[in-house]
């Protein structure tokens, strides 16, 4: 089974397990979509517009020094639009209507995230071969830099000093 089915499968599972959710979404962190069950919305500006979310919140939590990117809530008048980091290289991004419980949202999309995240690196493993030790493959790099990895500059007042 290809790995976009069983992303598409654990869409369908968290759209089951929520009845409030009106889409889901699975998104690399390029801005791809990899699944989508999103009846009344353009998938592809969503998952651009995640990716790009997803950016800036990695960025925000870098200077803020929080430690990894984990999720972003976004709330509207009609709801809320959830995004939940699904490992190094996907999202997950989840559409709620306003009478959504948050905390179950939250449980449930933290949940869907890591588990999208292990379909993906089982996927990845079985197509690059033996997974070295640390669960994770290097990241490719070119010149000693991180392919598709964004240049990093803090300004000097805002580096983080533990």
């Amino acid at each position: 089974m290809a790995v976009e089915t069983e992303v598409l499968n654990e869409l369908h599972r968290l759209r089951a397990r929520i009845p409030e959710l009106t889409g889901a979404l699975a998104a690399g962190a390029d801005g791809l979509v990899l699944a989508e069950d999103m009846p009344d919305v353009q998938p592809e500006g969503l998952a651009a517009l995640t990716a790009a979310a997803l950016g800036v919140g990695r960025r925000m939590v870098d200077l803020a020094a929080r430690g990894e990117f984990r999720e972003l809530l976004v709330r509207g008048a009609g709801g809320y639009l959830a995004t939940y980091a699904a490992g190094p290289s996907a999202v997950l991004t989840l559409l709620a209507d306003d009478r959504t419980n948050v905390g179950r949202l939250h449980l449930e999309g933290r949940r869907s995230g890591t588990r999208i995240a292990e379909l993906l690196l089982a996927a990845r493993s079985m197509d690059d071969g033996p997974v070295v030790h640390g669960g994770e493959p290097p990241a490719p790099q070119f010149r000693g830099r991180i392919l598709g990895a964004l240049p990093l500059r803090i300004p000097p007042q805002s580096r983080y000093e533990p």
